[in-house]
């Protein structure tokens, strides 16, 4: 039987794949994108440079949650699956992007939702430890800025909803274990989420 030192890589690796496979049902299911839009090449660089910026931070901070649940055993990949069905944490919709005849107008405003619901998903996180606490704020930060950019994308279209766009119900995380087992679902989703917002703007920075 394999001992303590050879479990722990194990249940790092079988942790990683989990979280992988949680995450990759968006991208898989992506459809074909539709025609590139008439948007200012500008705008969507400096979208693609902000994502980058995310993708970096978002990777930093998962890297080091699992980093924590390894070393502390904390997050062993069955109790991972309960809890990604227990505590709710949402997942972004991107319909009206990634298909034949691409809505622009809805696809903007999917983006917006979608990073400000993530700003208040690492709200949630707060207090999950100090040194922890630096990259959490960081994130929220560029996704803040990032958001800022597609809001003001869709003043200038004249497309602003005439709603502010709300959270609803975030999921409850109390305790410290829940906030590490919380953000690393968190930044999982945020993970997928990114990679089909990458995928849309490189198709609509085009020629």
């Amino acid at each position: 039987m394999a001992g303590p030192a050879a479990q722990s890589p194990m249940k790092l690796v079988a942790l990683q794949l989990l979280l992988w496979h949680s995450a990759l049902w968006m991208v898989q299911e992506a459809a074909p994108l539709g025609p590139a839009s008439s948007l200012p090449q500008s705008f969507l660089l400096k979208c693609l440079e902000q994502v980058r910026k995310v993708q970096g931070d978002g990777t930093e901070l998962q890297e080091k949650l699992v980093s924590e649940c390894a070393t502390y055993k904390m997050c062993h990949p069955e109790e991972m699956v309960l809890f990604r069905r227990s505590l709710g944490i949402p997942q972004v919709s991107l319909s009206s992007c990634p298909n034949q005849a691409l809505q622009l107008t809805g696809c903007l405003r999917q983006l917006h939702s979608g990073l400000f619901l993530y700003q208040g998903l690492l709200q949630t996180l707060e207090g999950i430890s100090p040194e922890l606490a630096p990259t959490v704020d960081m994130l929220r930060l560029d996704i803040a800025d990032f958001a800022t950019t597609i809001w003001q994308q869709m003043e200038e279209l004249g497309t602003v909803p005439a709603l502010q766009p709300t959270r609803g119900a975030m999921p409850a995380l109390p305790s410290a274990f829940q906030r590490r087992v919380g953000g690393l679902l968190v930044a999982s989703h945020l993970q997928s989420f990114l990679e089909l917002v990458h995928r849309v703007l490189r198709h609509l920075a085009q020629p």
